[in-house]
């Protein structure tokens, strides 16, 4: 239940979809498992699993969704050498060249006689909606992955409109203003953990862990005009996390002392559990969004229209 990586996205528009509505239209669209010959599915499944029975899972105010994706895994490679065997063969026997339409329609074919015998990949996205706050927070270390979560979702409602949040000041310059200022907000600490580019698509890349980003060393990285696209922090003696120029949250952790305020919940009551577990991390992750934004002078809420 607990999160490890985020991505998050603003509404444009207020999204006043109830949790009955949601169930009822998530429900038009569940999963079901793969065909013989089916390469992917994607649909909804219960929001807590094996111990739900709903799709949406809400919690003051905040609405738990998943979302399962099942693939097909063919080796590259299987379907390459027998695509070249394919084009060898009718090559050899008429003495021409395969066209293009030719090489397309045996790879269909290659992968069309594969599908039955492919071993399969099954992922679950976690993500829930806050409409209080104007959020979406995506579990996922992917962007693309968040992008599909969100066409599914837009799938089944009809218009979902969303967008990244962006400050005016290049994230990176913020980022790097945070080491050469030590201008960070109270809420966050340092971590010991940081990624530099230096300007250029061929600029240098330094990497450092376990380093006290304060230290000579590191200035002499900045003073070379290297900026900060990744870098490690704590927040609210909360959890810990990696934050990217793109303002994806990776590698979350929240620490001990806040998960083990459940620890009173009867282990034996899986879905009291899970649902405090969700309560709390979600309301916690809202306050430390709202957070992060305020560092970038961003709020969820100035993404609406007028």
């Amino acid at each position: 239940m607990w999160f490890k990586n985020l991505y998050f996205f603003a509404f444009t528009r207020p999204f006043e979809w109830s949790e009955e509505d949601l169930e009822k239209h998530l429900a038009e669209h569940l999963f079901t498992p793969c065909g013989s010959t089916e390469q992917s599915h994607f649909g909804w499944v219960n929001a807590l699993g094996k111990q739900g029975s709903t799709i949406v899972h809400s919690v003051n105010g905040n609405h738990l969704l998943c979302a399962r994706k099942e693939e097909k895994i063919l080796p590259a490679p299987v379907v390459k050498d027998q695509l070249e065997a394919k084009i060898a063969l009718l090559e050899t026997e008429q003495s021409r060249k395969a066209t293009k339409k030719e090489k397309e329609q045996f790879k269909e074919d290659i992968i069309f006689e594969l599908l039955p015998r492919a071993f399969s990949r099954v992922t679950d996205t976690h993500a829930y909606i806050s409409p209080a706050d104007n959020l979406i927070v995506i579990n996922t270390s992917s962007r693309s992955k968040a992008e599909d979560f969100l066409a599914l979702l837009r799938k089944v409602l009809g218009t979902l409109p969303v967008m990244g949040l962006s400050p005016e000041k290049a994230p990176d310059e913020i980022m790097t203003d945070w080491l050469i200022e030590q201008n960070l907000g109270a809420n966050f600490q340092l971590g010991m953990e940081a990624e530099f580019h230096a300007l250029g698509d061929d600029g240098a890349i330094v990497r450092v862990k376990n380093q006290d980003l304060t230290c000579d060393e590191i200035k002499s990285h900045l003073d070379a005009d290297k900026y900060v696209v990744k870098i490690a922090l704590e927040w609210d003696e909360s959890l810990s996390f990696i934050l990217c120029d793109d303002l994806a949250i990776k590698r979350l952790k929240f620490y001990d002392v806040l998960q083990e305020q459940n620890d009173d919940i009867d282990s034996d009551d899986a879905i009291a559990r899970l649902d405090a577990d969700f309560a709390l991390m979600a309301g916690e992750l809202n306050r430390f969004i709202s957070d992060i934004l305020a560092e970038f002078s961003l709020k969820a809420s100035d993404c609406l229209e007028d």
